[in-house]
């Protein structure tokens, strides 16, 4: 029997790095930066950041200026006066960067994304800077500030956790635990209770959180940060029924997500139902996202689940969300306020917990020409709301335009007056939530043909000009 055994490709764990990224330690170390261009001064400003000692020189240097040297930087359009410097770069220890110019470089700068001690670099090796700057800008906007003071927790806590937990396994878990209370608690500072709180944890004392989050009108990108992380650490999602599936991508895949939206007057979740649901989710240990279209304290039954959760005793917050009024104003171009036309704002809904109008809105405030009035969800009541208002002094010429699906792909709208508005969305989309506004800020809007005269118009998400 041979001895010999023949070879066995396997998988590459890693593709070709055009680089190998590295993060260099340069605190008190001596670095040379030769130039006096904005590029030089850059570098200078990372170089110092880092910790290093800068010793930055004009065009003008010697080959002993490199002696010691950790690093060796130079901005010299002329090639060959490059080529001399890098040669005696090397030959003093110090790898080189010469800006610009990339074929000369041992090592290149990244764009960063500074949460220092939590640091990000992006390289495209040189061949698309203002990629590699994009890249960094859409980073910056989801990675919370906060993970900062976590990480440098993180580091304070390293040494207390050994001699807590000599065990490596156990210390992982703790670790696990660590990096879930990061993401949740990410806006504020963590504390020593938190570490207590944090050896201490098991999974049958754990309790969970709830966070009302608003999905806005529709379209995803009016999520606000806040939103977009709260949907991407939940680890259960309750949805209603006027999130769209794009809002819903954004969400971790991990996350399980519950339906428990109303849906016109057709059967639905409960609101008691909803309430101990979340509560029962939270208890159990689970990060809870009670997703709720447009801004959750609008018309939302808020105050229901923060009362039930705050009985249960579960830490409960609430991510704010632009509101179908602020979605629609946006697409129609108009300003919901203006110095001469409205001097205030009135949100109004267009039914009760019983579905028809509410019996106790006030009448003369909705007469008021000095005020914009939004009107949510009238689709089966705006023909009563209208007759009310006419009947109370409202102005029969009175501006209002009903839009549907407000900021989505699908959205379109009719305009006219108050006296027409009610016959004019009858040809929106059945079941398409609308917002009804009302007022003078509307004014360049009410002549816009009737449906029943004219195709009814669409608009895309962008404002029509």
């Amino acid at each position: 029997m041979s001895d010999e055994r023949t070879p066995i490709e396997t998988p590459a764990r890693i593709a070709p790095l055009p680089n190998l990224p590295v993060f260099h330690k340069l605190t008190g170390r001596k670095v040379v930066v030769v130039g006096a261009s904005e590029g030089a001064a850059w570098k200078v400003e990372l170089l110092q950041a880092a910790g290093a000692d800068v010793v930055q020189l004009t065009d003008t240097w010697v080959p002993g200026d490199l002696q010691g040297a950790a690093l060796a930087i130079a901005d010299m359009p002329d090639r060959k006066e490059a080529l001399r410097f890098v040669t005696a770069a090397r030959a003093a220890g110090a790898p080189v960067n010469i800006i610009d110019q990339t074929d000369l470089c041992d090592f290149t700068f990244g764009t960063i994304v500074n949460r220092a001690p939590v640091v990000l670099a992006i390289s495209t090796d040189g061949a698309a800077p203002m990629l590699g700057q994009s890249i960094r800008s859409r980073i910056e906007s989801v990675l919370p500030l906060g993970l900062s003071a976590w990480a440098k927790a993180a580091a304070e806590w390293r040494p207390l956790l050994k001699a807590r937990i000599p065990d490596f396994g156990a210390r992982r878990g703790f670790w696990q635990r660590f990096t879930d209370a990061a993401w949740r608690g990410v806006d504020r500072t963590p504390s020593a209770e938190d570490f207590e709180a944090l050896v201490a944890d098991t999974p049958a004392a754990r309790v969970g959180s709830v966070t009302l989050v608003g999905a806005g009108p529709g379209d995803p990108e009016l999520l606000t940060l806040k939103a977009v992380r709260a949907l991407q650490n939940a680890t259960v999602i309750l949805y209603d029924q006027l999130v769209t599936p794009e809002v819903l991508e954004l969400a971790r895949r991990e996350a399980k997500r519950l339906a428990v939206g109303k849906t016109g007057h057709g059967p639905s979740c409960s609101q008691s139902e909803i309430n101990r649901t979340i509560v029962e989710l939270a208890l159990a240990g689970e990060t809870v996202v009670r997703l709720k279209g447009g801004d959750p304290l609008i018309f939302g039954r808020a105050t229901e689940e923060i009362d039930a959760c705050k009985a249960a005793g579960v830490p409960v917050s609430i991510v704010p969300g632009i509101s179908a009024a602020q979605g629609a104003a946006a697409s129609l171009g108009i300003s919901l306020t203006e110095r001469n036309t409205a001097r205030r704002i009135q949100f109004v809904t267009g039914h009760g917990a019983d579905g028809k109008l509410p019996a106790d809105i006030d009448w003369g405030a909705m007469a008021d020409r000095k005020a914009t009035t939004v009107l949510y969800m009238p689709r089966k009541t705006l023909g009563e709301f209208v007759r009310k208002a006419l009947a109370k002094g409202l102005d029969p010429a009175t501006p209002a335009v009903a839009v549907a699906n407000a900021s989505r792909a699908d959205e379109a709208r009719v305009g006219g007056t108050i006296a027409t508005i009610d016959d004019l969305a009858q040809a929106l989309t059945p079941g398409a939530p609308v917002t009804v506004l009302i007022g003078w800020v509307a004014r360049d809007l009410a002549e816009i043909p009737s449906p029943l005269s004219a195709e009814l118009i669409a608009f895309p998400r962008a404002i029509a000009s």
